[in-house]
């Protein structure tokens, strides 16, 4: 499928735009460039998911006041960042792999199914074959031993070798990694399921949204809610 001039300047904006985030994240790291600009990066990702999570909050006053003491505390601490850069990005990578790692983790256990067997049911409207789910939940495990693997080697690399080398592997390599992990599991995926068993990337994100949508609990429960458009 012919992507159009449109999805390929999205797709060049995010490819620059990643690569640009790990060339001041290594930088950064490595006590060059703007403190300031480091410490900007290095709290984005967790300031952004705080933010998310007190907008959605129903009480007004609760958003407000934990908005308040986000910003409060990061003026307070600011100077301790700037001192910190190489840490505050090795607490970034670590926390980034170990809070993916569980997420596809922990749905392994017990009897529920797996995350990707979940986005692969809301894909096909609740029909998998046994092939399907055999391989959905395989491929729940790979993700997870690589998230959690990206976690053990920046321990150890941050722990036991020079930070330059520490950073090389968590600023640079990561999205690298990420993308071959992407192929390798496209060409796994390509050899074990036939193509109607295949979905694109759009219809998974799709599926992702709606499994979101349906995990929200509703304003009113008293009143009937429309089901949620599957296409």
């Amino acid at each position: 499928m012919s992507l159009s001039p449109g999805q390929l300047l999205r797709g060049l904006a995010i490819v620059v735009f990643i690569a640009a985030w790990a060339f001041l994240a290594h930088t950064g790291s490595a006590g060059e460039g703007s403190g300031d600009l480091s410490v900007l990066l290095g709290v984005a990702p967790v300031v952004t998911a705080l933010g998310l999570l007190l907008w959605r909050s129903s009480h007004p006053a609760l958003t407000g006041a934990g908005i308040l003491a986000m910003l409060g505390g990061l003026a307070w601490y600011w100077p301790t960042l700037r001192e910190n850069i190489a840490l505050l990005f090795f607490i970034q990578h670590l926390g980034t792999n170990l809070a993916l790692g569980t997420l596809f983790g922990r749905s392994l256990l017990g009897s529920g199914e797996a995350l990707i067997t979940q986005l692969a049911r809301a894909v096909h409207q609740g029909e998998l074959s046994e092939r399907k789910r055999r391989y959905t939940r395989r491929a729940t495990l790979a993700w997870t031993l690589f998230f959690l693997s990206n976690a053990l080697i920046s321990t150890v690399l941050w722990l036991f070798a020079p930070h330059d080398v520490w950073s090389v592997f968590a600023n640079l390599l990561s999205a690298p990694l990420l993308a071959a992990m992407f192929i390798g599991e496209h060409i796994w995926r390509a050899n074990v399921l036939p193509p109607e068993e295949r979905p694109s990337i759009a219809q998974v994100a799709r599926a992702y949204r709606m499994r979101n949508q349906q995990k929200a609990p509703a304003t009113d429960l008293d009143t009937p809610q429309p089901p949620a458009n599957p296409s």
